[in-house]
């Protein structure tokens, strides 16, 4: 990826980043600023999906003073300030159709007109997008333009995901921890305990580098012998809920809360796991087929781990021996994540009346 980085960064042409929210997508793009000819011009920033589409349309192409209320003076844009240089559009999937179709007129002839004005401005940028959608697919449901898409992706630049490069997990474990130790003001990080560094790699980051930067250095900054190799590993820093009394899911519950905050690795996770009933399979369960009865106990899992937590998703999570993510994923597949928001709007309109 970074040889393909290096690649494309000396081209005049437009680049899109695509990758999974926390993959690092904006220090591609600066790799991509600072190793072109325009590395001494501006490197400009906008994340599309923080801003309104008026607003939007305003900071991409400014605007003139009275073009609306509260616009007491002229503002330049994001366009004008990266002239000469670099600008990159984060979020781009986001934007309206209306500000696409000026996205597309800049890119392609490099002129605009301000929010407000009539006067033509003229500008030199070199445009780097980035998303985590699927933009050939947006296009297909016509959600987004597919001259942009064209002229946006001169070259496209994917990102993997951490999962998948999971040999860079140390060096960037070990970086944040150094960062944190450093900020700590403490002497010296002293590693990761083998125990831990196995349960980071074992972990799936479905927030991938962001997620792992909060991940060490929350369990940098909490450990209890910072001189000692880090043996804690805080993956989530949610408390643990107790369950109601006499619950079926009481015992599992109780082994996640003594070690609440201690390392999550595989021997966890199964220790986590509910334990399977004494005696006999009720009747009811032995009618139908193989992947029908599965489906069925799973449901009943999930229902029993919600009601057992009083509908807290993390704690539920942890005490099957899932991540949040997984447990999410199982809830949509059963039907249940719609179900349980309705149950809240009901509880809600309830309590209100």
């Amino acid at each position: 990826m970074l040889a393909h980085v290096s690649l494309a960064a000396p081209l005049n042409r437009p680049v899109l980043v695509i990758g999974e929210r926390g993959t690092g997508k904006e220090l591609v793009a600066s790799r991509l600023a600072f190793l072109s000819p325009r590395w001494d011009r501006p490197f400009i920033t906008l994340n599309c999906a923080v801003l309104g589409d008026a607003l939007l349309d305003s900071e991409l192409f400014g605007h003139e003073a009275g073009s609306f209320t509260g616009a007491a003076r002229r503002r330049p844009g994001r366009f004008e300030l990266a002239d000469g240089g670099t600008l990159f559009l984060d979020e781009i999937a986001t934007a309206s159709m209306a500000v696409q179709e000026k996205l597309l007129r800049v890119i392609e002839y490099g002129t605009f007109e301000r929010v407000g004005g009539n006067e033509a401005l003229r500008v030199d940028v070199r445009v780097v997008a980035a998303t985590h959608a699927d933009l050939p697919a947006l296009v297909r449901a016509g959600r987004f333009r597919a001259d942009l898409l064209d002229r946006l992706a001169f070259d496209v630049v994917p990102v993997p995901a951490l999962r998948e490069r999971a040999d860079d997990i140390p060096l960037l474990a070990g970086h944040f921890a150094i960062r944190m130790t450093r900020e700590l003001g403490r002497d010296a990080f002293a590693g990761f305990a083998p125990a831990a560094m196995q349960a980071l790699r074992a972990h799936p980051w479905p927030g991938n580098v962001r997620e792992l930067r909060n991940v060490v250095e929350r369990s940098v900054y909490r450990a209890e012998a910072p001189h000692k190799p880090l043996s804690r590993v805080v993956f989530d820093p949610f408390p643990t809920l107790p369950p109601a009394p006499g619950h079926p899911m009481d015992a599992p519950v109780s082994a996640v809360m003594a070690r609440n905050g201690a390392i999550a690795g595989p021997q966890d996770a199964a220790s986590a796991a509910p334990s399977a009933p004494s005696g006999a399979v009720p009747e009811a369960e032995l009618v139908g087929d193989f992947p029908s009865r599965t489906k069925a106990f799973e449901n009943r899992l999930l229902r029993e781990a919600l009601e057992g937590h009083r509908f807290n998703q993390r704690s539920a999570a942890r005490a099957l021996g899932l991540t949040y993510y997984q447990f999410r994923h199982h809830l949509k597949i059963h039907g249940l994540l719609a179900r349980q928001a309705e149950e809240d709007r009901e509880t809600a309109d309830a309590g209100g009346s």
